[in-house]
């Protein structure tokens, strides 16, 4: 079943005094892929900036942007409608050998790298390749990792913040969906599965009632490489449906950050963020 879905992104900066200028890259534009169409995409910033849209490395749309006047709030406002249609789920195909000959590991070799924000501790990492052990296929050890994070790393607003580490989130057993990504990603590398970080957005309602709109929020969750790419969102233990809304993938989510960017003029800021979730048809 099909969903035709309308998410705007609100996010407000707050300065303390006067910004002079703002320099930014925005990762807020969905993309067309075989799961979802993109029907109408808009990127509004006030003050009026200079834009320059291009897509990155990884393929997602990127919109830099600059506000030279000086200003004390920013708000930037994305909004876009994407019908998605995903298909049901592949069942695993590829074996350990397959995964681990040159055709995919030299094709996705960013994909099994272990930088700090995703590299598991020893411990987990023991987890995983026993995990691994015990599965004939790749693709199935896959969906038992991803089980193992649900049930073993609590879902905890406040326990962590875009710096943390998969490393810390195991050692509390507790974090947001971008540890729960990260925490897996660094598992399946570990045991050679090419595995990227997602993010986007998903409707919090199983049974989304149409033109109802709802508070929603930015989501993250995993892609592996078996013939193509899985999607599993350890959070909520589900393979993503139609609810969900992709923004960009790429190794961590320092690749998909929605906002990031440097400032000059005033000492801090505060930064807020407001999701609407809209079920079109």
């Amino acid at each position: 079943m099909s969903m035709q879905l309308r998410v705007v992104h609100t996010t407000t900066f707050e300065y303390d005094g006067k910004a002079v200028a703002s320099y930014n890259q925005a990762r807020l534009t969905p993309v067309t892929t075989p799961e979802q169409i993109v029907v109408h995409s808009r990127l509004e910033v006030s003050p009026k900036p200079w834009t320059f849209a291009y897509s990155d490395y990884f393929g997602t749309a990127v919109t830099a942007f600059e506000v030279v006047d000086p200003h004390e709030t920013m708000t930037v406002t994305a909004t876009s409608t994407v019908q998605t249609n995903r298909p049901a789920p592949r069942p695993p195909e590829l074996t350990w050998a397959e995964v681990a000959a040159r055709e995919v590991s030299d094709r996705w070799t960013e994909f099994l790298t272990l930088p700090d924000i995703v590299a598991p501790p020893d411990d987990f990492a023991q987890r995983a390749k026993q995990v691994a052990a015990d599965h004939e296929l790749p693709g199935e050890a896959a969906l038992d990792l991803c089980a193992l994070v649900h049930d073993e790393v609590e879902y905890a607003p406040g326990a962590t913040d875009v710096r943390g580490t998969a490393a810390t989130a195991w050692r509390q057993r507790a974090g947001v969906c971008q540890d729960l990504a990260h925490l897996v990603i660094g598992g399946l590398r570990t045991i050679g599965i090419p595995a990227r970080y997602v993010s986007g957005y998903v409707h919090p309602d199983r049974d989304p009632v149409v033109g109802q709109t709802v508070v929603g929020s930015s989501h993250a969750w995993v892609e592996w490489w078996d013939n193509g790419w899985h999607a599993l969102d350890p959070c909520h233990h589900t393979e993503p449906d139609d609810r969900y809304v992709s923004l960009a993938h790429g190794r961590d989510y320092s690749d998909v950050r929605p906002i990031s960017g440097i400032y000059s003029g005033a000492a801090t800021s505060r930064m807020s963020v407001e999701v609407e979730v809209t079920r079109l048809t």
